[in-house]
């Protein structure tokens, strides 16, 4: 069923306020995506306070143009959705489409996004898509911290160990 122009218009201010409040936003191809998977994704996306939002191309292109992005190099192809928000982790949008995408094989692929107010490429946006959550990267932090305080604890301890 056809849209009005007002219609249309709100789901341009919809995306326009999802691109320029968001911390990200990812732009996702899909094809022959079963409504289970989709549901799936879905439920997981909102846990994560992302939201998924299927839009027409040419509504896209309009709010990116609103907010002055430059999107003639983004391949705006086929099936296309956005997924954005994710509170404090601006890569959490990204992580988990990608992470849908290598369970679902040509089937859901990342096209691009807005990264910290830029539009960025798939290459791009793909690298972000693989930096771990903050609370991995904490945990990385706190082992690099502990792990000389822990090589000089055993070394202390087989010097003790050979002494008595």
């Amino acid at each position: 069923m056809a849209k009005t122009k007002a219609e249309k218009g709100v789901i341009i201010d919809k995306l326009e306020d999802a691109f320029k409040n968001a911390t990200s936003s990812v732009f996702v191809h899909f094809t022959k995506v079963t409504v289970a998977d989709e549901s799936a994704m879905r439920r997981a996306l909102r846990q994560s306070e992302v939201s998924y939002f299927v839009a027409k191309k040419t509504l896209i292109r309009r709010a990116l143009d609103k907010l002055g992005h430059k999107h003639e190099e983004l391949p705006l192809e086929g099936e296309v959705a956005v997924a954005y928000g994710g509170g404090a982790d601006a890569t959490v949008a990204a992580r988990l489409v990608h992470e849908f995408g290598r369970k679902m094989i040509d089937k859901l692929t990342i096209l691009g996004g807005i990264f910290e107010g830029k539009l960025v490429g798939a290459a791009q946006m793909q690298e972000i898509a693989t930096i771990p959550s903050m609370q991995v990267l904490r945990g990385m932090f706190v082992n690099v911290i502990n792990s000389p305080i822990q090589g000089l604890a055993i070394a202390l301890n087989a010097i003790a160990q050979k002494k008595q």
